[in-house]
C-alpha cells in the first residue's frame, strides 16, 4: 500500500528490496554465508529481519542502523560494514570514486611540484606548461593504480585460481578494492590544511587505505589475513617498479 511504500522510500530498504529482486541472494554479514533475503516485509511499516540458517544470527543488522553508523563501521575495517555495503546494498559509485581519488592524488603531486618550481612568470605558455603537468600527473597516478590492481589481481590468481574462475568474481573484487580506497579523499584536507606533520599525516593515509584494500580482499574472497597482505605487497612491488621506471625516464612523480 502507499503507507508501506512511503515507508521504503523514507528508510531507503525500497532500494534494497529493487536490489533483492535483481541479484537474488545476499550473505550473511556473520558468517558470509548465502541468503535468500535481508527481511521479510509484513505491510504498514512491520519488517522483520532474517535469521541466517547457519549461524542463527540476524542476516544484516545494518538495514535498520543510520548511514553514518555503517560508514564509522567501515572505517574502522569492521568485517560486517563490509559484506554490508559489498553483497547487500547495490552501490555503483565505484567508478566515479576511483575517477576522484585520482584526482586527489594528481593534485596533491601538482601542487608539490609547482612547490618545487621557481618560476612565478605569469606568460600563457608557462600556465598551459603547469596545466600540462596536472594531466601528466594524472595520467602517472592512474597508471600507479592500475599496476598496483593488477599486481594483486596476478597474485591472488596464482596462489588461489579457483576464488577468480568467473568475470563475476573479478568484477565483485575490482569494486572492492576501488571502494576500500576511498581513504585517499582525505589527500584534500591534508594538503589544505598544511602543517609540518602533513607527510606523517601522508604516510597514515597510506597505510589506512591497504588496511581497507586488505580487508575488502579478506571479506570478498573469504579468506584470512595473510594472503590479503601477500597481495597487496606484490602489487606495491609493481607499482614501485613503474615509479622507478618514470623515474628513470627523467619523469617527476
Amino acid at each position: 500500500n502507499t503507507e508501506a511504500i512511503g515507508f521504503e522510500a523514507l528508510t531507503g530498504r525500497g532500494v534494497l528490496s529493487c536490489a533483492m529482486a535483481a541479484r537474488g541472494a545476499y550473505r550473511c554479514i556473520e558468517c558470509n554465508g548465502e541468503a535468500a533475503e535481508l527481511y521479510r516485509d509484513y505491510q504498514r511499516g512491520v519488517l522483520r529481519i532474517s535469521i541466517c540458517k547457519s549461524c542463527h544470527k540476524p542476516v544484516d543488522k545494518y538495514i535498520e542502523y543510520d548511514p553514518v553508523i555503517i560508514l564509522i563501521n567501515a572505517i574502522l575495517c569492521k568485517a560486517q560494514a563490509y559484506r554490508h555495503i559489498l553483497f547487500n546494498t547495490k552501490i555503483n559509485i565505484h567508478g566515479k570514486l576511483c575517477i576522484f581519488c585520482l584526482l586527489c592524488e594528481a593534485y596533491l603531486r601538482w601542487l608539490q611540484l609547482q612547490d618545487s618550481s621557481q618560476n612565478t612568470d605569469p606568460d600563457d605558455l608557462i600556465r598551459y606548461a603547469k596545466e600540462w603537468d596536472f594531466y601528466r600527473m594524472f595520467g602517472i597516478a592512474s597508471l600507479e593504480q592500475t599496476s598496483f590492481l593488477v599486481g594483486i589481481f596476478t597474485a591472488l590468481w596464482w596462489m588461489r585460481p579457483e576464488m577468480l574462475e568467473t568475470k563475476s568474481d573479478f568484477i565483485l573484487l575490482l569494486k572492492a578494492l576501488l571502494l576500500s580506497s576511498y581513504g585517499k579523499l582525505l589527500l584534500i584536507p591534508a594538503v589544505i590544511w598544511e602543517h609540518d606533520y602533513t607527510p606523517l599525516c601522508l604516510a597514515f593515509i597510506k597505510v589506512f587505505v591497504l588496511i581497507s584494500n586488505s580487508q575488502a580482499i579478506r571479506v570478498t574472497l573469504n579468506l584470512n589475513r595473510m594472503l590479503p597482505w601477500l597481495a597487496i605487497f606484490l602489487g606495491l612491488i609493481l607499482e614501485n617498479g613503474v615509479v622507478c621506471l618514470f623515474q628513470k625516464m627523467g619523469w617527476a612523480v
